[in-house]
């Protein structure tokens, strides 16, 4: 079910309980985004949510892209030991030896692919037909399509790309709309 935001509008439940949150909802996610540079910060940002709470990332996006050079992979990929130890030095950013290192690998891996396939090949996983979401129960933690792109993505050298991490990256992008079938986004 929706809720009614500050403004009067109905929204995804989990959408309301910080300004963040009504800012992100309203004018990101689940919106398209087809450029290699946009998806990799999405997927990046996604994966280092894992275990903690989202709020926690969009308070810290602006160290996160001052940190890794904007998500630029070509930067990230040259990222060496010095660099490494800079990021789990940086207060502003999620310090976690993981997902530090998972950045620099997905870039590296993203580079080795051509200009523009990174996002092909991720929509390509976009699933041709949606049931329209009427309470967030209705929303998966993961679905067929989100397990054949983490599958993918780890052909390919991407690591912490799970399929809970893959669907949320489905979700930020509008590869999927869960906004709620009341929701104003929708």
């Amino acid at each position: 079910m929706s809720v009614i935001g500050p403004d009067g509008q109905p929204r995804c439940g989990w959408a309301t309980s910080a300004p963040e949150y009504v800012e992100y909802h309203d004018n990101e996610w689940g919106k398209e985004i087809r450029d290699d540079r946009g998806l990799f910060e999405r997927m990046t940002l996604e994966g280092f949510q894992s275990g903690l709470s989202w709020i926690t990332i969009l308070r810290k996006r602006e160290n996160f892209r001052a940190a890794f050079a904007h998500f630029d992979p070509a930067v990230i990929a040259k990222y060496g030991a010095d660099d490494f130890e800079r990021l789990m030095a940086d207060a502003g950013i999620v310090r976690n030896r993981l997902k530090i290192n998972a950045t620099i690998t997905n870039a590296r891996a993203l580079l080795e692919l051509a200009e523009g396939e990174f996002t092909e090949f991720l929509w390509s996983f976009s699933p041709a037909k949606q049931k329209a979401p009427k309470t967030l129960a209705d929303v998966p933690a993961t679905t067929p399509e989100s397990v054949a792109m983490s599958k993918a993505l780890k052909k390919k050298g991407f690591v912490f790309v799970g399929p809970t991490t893959a669907y949320a990256l489905m979700q930020a992008t509008g590869m999927v709309n869960d906004h709620l079938v009341t929701c104003v986004a929708r």
